[in-house]
């Protein structure tokens, strides 16, 4: 008997197929193929049959890109992020600018829908007040 360690075995990579991704993701197929075309979506993996292949660093992205889509981030500032990001650590601070800049409109956005919102709240008030 010997106290050699045991072959150590590379965990196999678990890839999603496109269906699956856009279930993970929340994005359509059309939306995942158009960012990959523009080159939001870096080169997703490929099967030896052609199919696409998304990995868990392209859903971890997607993630990313679904919160800027969400918050209301232009495309092409999104297609700049990701230039960024490609272009290594040496943009941090030029990513941290143009999200702390995005984080700004967010706030706007959500103070202007709280003002929009104390109005709903004053017309329900209204509407209840009249029933009652």
């Amino acid at each position: 008997m010997t106290n050699a360690p045991a072959a150590a075995t590379a965990p196999a990579a678990t890839f999603l197929t496109p269906a699956q991704a856009v279930e993970e993701s929340g994005f359509s197929l059309d939306t995942l193929r158009y960012y990959e075309k523009i080159g939001l979506l870096g080169n997703v993996q490929r099967s030896v049959s052609g199919h696409r292949r998304f990995s868990s660093e392209d859903l971890a992205w997607l993630g990313v890109l679904r919160c800027l889509r969400d918050t209301g981030m232009p495309i092409s500032e999104m297609l700049h992020f990701a230039e960024l990001v490609r272009s290594g650590d040496g943009t941090f601070g030029a990513r941290l600018a143009l999200l702390a800049a995005h984080d700004d409109q967010v706030e706007v956005q959500i103070a202007t829908l709280r003002e929009r919102q104390q109005v709903i709240r004053h017309k329900i008030a209204y509407y209840r007040d009249a029933l009652a």
